[in-house]
């Protein structure tokens, strides 16, 4: 079983590389009047933290909420 997990993060981790070299064009995005320029890997790693983040806080919240309406 560890093997196949290790093949897993593997092949994902190949999956990214040549995502990140495919993808080095410029893009812009804006929001909100904030404005920036960066490669398009670098927008998506961005983007994919901030997600892993706020949605890891969301099921906190959710969790400690339905925890503490069990009392």
């Amino acid at each position: 079983m560890r093997w196949i997990h290790l093949t897993v993060v593997a092949l994902f981790g190949v999956a990214t590389v040549i995502f990140a070299i495919q993808n080095l064009e410029a893009v812009s995005m804006s929001f909100l009047g904030f404005s920036v320029r960066a490669p398009l890997a670098v927008m998506a790693v961005v983007v994919y933290v901030l997600g892993a983040i706020s949605g890891g806080s969301l099921y906190e919240l959710l969790r400690k909420s339905f925890r503490a309406s069990r009392i």
